[in-house]
């Protein structure tokens, strides 16, 4: 078993024996710095966690028929939620900060602004709200809070004109848009931030525990969807036109940043600062572009400690985008990959289970615990 010198948050128990110690091969390690969700799992404790279960679901896997007995720590479960909810808050600044060092160099000035997409409980159709916000406000409040504190403070009648029927509405997705006020030499129309919900980022990690890509890639019928991407934090630059994206895309590999320019951004100067380390870069643009018609370069940088994702996209599909998110009777992409899950789940029952796992201990943790019928939860200290 890998030792994080912490505590474990787990003791999994094969046949009700004493702790089986294996190791976990190293080709599914989850300690692979080239992958953006590795930087949700930077934290000793998170790390162990996603670790043990990794160990956990070979031997299940394994052995299909074997008894196990899982003992969660109460005290460690409550410090592993804290890390996560600061990992969240130091991602989402490292985030801001990035976004405001490139708006600084491409733009002149620009504006914040909150977009929320929600949806209306009871009717399901769609909607958007615009806020405009301070610095200030970005950095004090996270992103998702930004959004649902709106949310909370509207009811929507659906009733007939003369009666009343009033409904919550739910956060469908949350941006910070950075708007150029004045034309610029790129033609950038706006620079896009955005975190994943808590749900979809465990989702993420469930589906890199399981190897999903590998999955769907073997599965005729899931083949379509081709892979995942395992994006946290990114950040989308919309440009003009395809000439535009390229321009663009070139400059951001070019970017080189002053120490000046890094502490202007409250960020700590240094080699990992001062530029972006591409790690990937996919151009899906024209004949490459993927079925759907979503186009645009997509590119997985470092910067900092962090791992980001930056897409430069043209206007048009750009629109088309946005259009479709909030149209009533659009599937998202968020709702196709939830589709595909779910039919996996329906081949793999321990997935459908990792899924709930993870939901009870980071979301709903004072619901029952779920049920798989190889394993017995517990909660100990």
């Amino acid at each position: 078993m890998i030792n994080t010198g912490v505590k474990p948050i787990i003791e999994i128990f094969p046949n009700l024996d004493p702790p089986l110690k294996t190791e976990i091969p190293e080709e599914i390690s989850y300690r692979n710095s080239n992958s953006p969700l590795w930087m949700a799992t930077q934290e000793p404790l998170l790390n162990e966690l996603v670790t043990q279960l990794q160990q956990l679901r070979v031997r299940l896997m394994t052995d299909p028929d074997a008894f196990h007995q899982i003992c969660f720590s109460k005290s460690e479960l409550v410090k592993l939620r804290s890390d996560f909810a600061k990992m969240i808050l130091r991602g989402e600044k490292e985030l801001h900060q990035l976004s405001h060092l490139i708006c600084n160099s491409f733009v002149t000035s620009y504006q914040l602004r909150s977009v929320i997409f929600g949806e209306v409980d009871k009717t399901k159709g769609r909607f958007t709200l615009t806020l405009d916000i301070t610095p200030n406000e970005l950095y004090s409040t996270p992103d998702i809070d930004l959004g649902t504190h709106q949310l909370n403070r509207l009811r929507f009648n659906v009733g007939p004109p003369d009666k009343e029927n009033w409904s919550e509405a739910s956060l469908v997705a949350n941006t910070i848009d950075y708007l150029p006020t004045e034309p610029n030499e790129y033609k950038i129309h706006r620079i896009i931030s955005r975190i994943k919900a808590e749900e979809e980022i465990w989702n993420k990690v469930v589906d890199e525990i399981f190897d999903l890509d590998s999955i769907v890639v073997r599965d005729k019928k899931l083949r379509q969807f081709s892979r995942f991407v395992k994006d946290i934090f990114g950040i989308k630059i919309v440009v003009g036109e395809d000439e535009d994206v390229y321009r663009v895309q070139h400059a951001l590999s070019e970017l080189r940043w002053s120490d000046e320019a890094v502490a202007a951004v409250s960020a700590p100067p240094g080699p990992s600062t001062r530029m972006l380390e591409f790690v990937e870069v996919k151009d899906y643009l024209g004949r490459q572009r993927k079925q759907s018609g979503w186009e645009a370069v997509k590119s997985v940088v470092h910067w900092g400690d962090k791992t980001f994702e930056i897409q430069v996209q043209p206007l048009r599909n750009f629109l088309r985008e946005r259009e479709l998110l909030t149209r009533e009777s659009h599937t998202s992409f968020k709702a196709k990959r939830e589709r595909v899950r779910e039919q996996v789940a329906q081949q793999i029952p321990l997935f459908h289970f990792y899924r709930e796992l993870l939901r009870w201990l980071f979301l709903s943790p004072n619901t029952p615990p779920p049920q798989y019928h190889q394993l017995q939860l517990q909660l100990i200290d």
